[in-house]
């Protein structure tokens, strides 16, 4: 394949296995990785109480404009390709989009009961926004129409149970070569990763490969059904056009 350069941004939820995909392109050889590059903005314009909150907005750009321009500009260590792990409900309504059309997308998801599941042991009440659903769901419609095609969608489980066919065809759908590199990777953190690792990352820091898929089975809090059942119709959605 010809060799230019390509951004591509992949558009999660929280609790998914994002940090794992991104170790999996990390480890390519034609590939640099940025973390969660909103996360900063997002933090100082919503003041969400998360982890090392005022560390996060010292720590990184937190001027979005600042942010936009180094995604779409050169790819840092003259690699051919910047994948950005991005979480959905960091890109805030004041963020123009037009950057965006720069890009490649793709979107990773994730079975709601096991998110809200998940989500609800650090979020006692998480909201729909929460959840990441309705942004995911939101963001993908508008590149959809601004792009003129859908862009392609993953899911965890999918990815888990078979991540070597699951990422052939993903890099297929990118027009990107696969590499066996993206199914196993060196323990430990990187330089790459967001000054909240500490806070998040240690179980991916053990890890050396994507792990084997285990329904987790925790019961959904009774006062979370509704939840569940709203941000299920938004899964489903993307889930029906999964690439399987």
């Amino acid at each position: 394949m010809a060799h230019s350069v390509r951004r591509i941004a992949m558009w999660s939820g929280p609790r998914n296995i994002s940090t794992a995909m991104m170790r999996a392109w990390g480890n390519r050889q034609d590939t640099f990785v940025c973390d969660e590059p909103l996360y900063a903005h997002y933090l100082l314009k919503t003041r969400a109480p998360h982890p090392g909150i005022d560390e996060v907005i010292a720590g990184q750009e937190n001027d979005w404009r600042k942010v936009v321009a180094w995604l779409t500009g050169d790819v840092p260590e003259g690699k051919s390709i910047f994948y950005q792990k991005h979480m959905t409900h960091h890109l805030l309504p004041e963020i123009d989009r037009g950057w965006m059309r720069q890009l490649d997308h793709v979107f990773l998801i994730r079975e709601p009961r096991e998110v809200i599941t998940s989500l609800a042991l650090v979020t006692p009440n998480p909201s729909l926004e929460d959840t990441g659903y309705p942004q995911q769901d939101e963001i993908h419609d508008w590149l959809t129409q601004q792009m003129g095609k859908r862009p392609p969608v993953v899911d965890a489980r999918d990815v888990l149970e078979n991540p070597g066919r699951v990422l052939r065809l993903l890099c297929d759908a990118l027009n990107v070569e696969f590499t066996e590199a993206m199914l196993s990777w060196p323990p430990g953190p990187r330089p790459t990763d967001g000054v909240w690792a500490k806070y998040w990352y240690e179980a991916v820091w053990q890890t050396t490969s994507f792990q084997p898929f285990k329904p987790k089975n925790r019961p959904v809090p009774a006062h979370l059904t509704g939840l569940l059942d709203e941000a299920d119709a938004l899964y489903r959605r993307l889930h029906a056009q999964r690439i399987v």
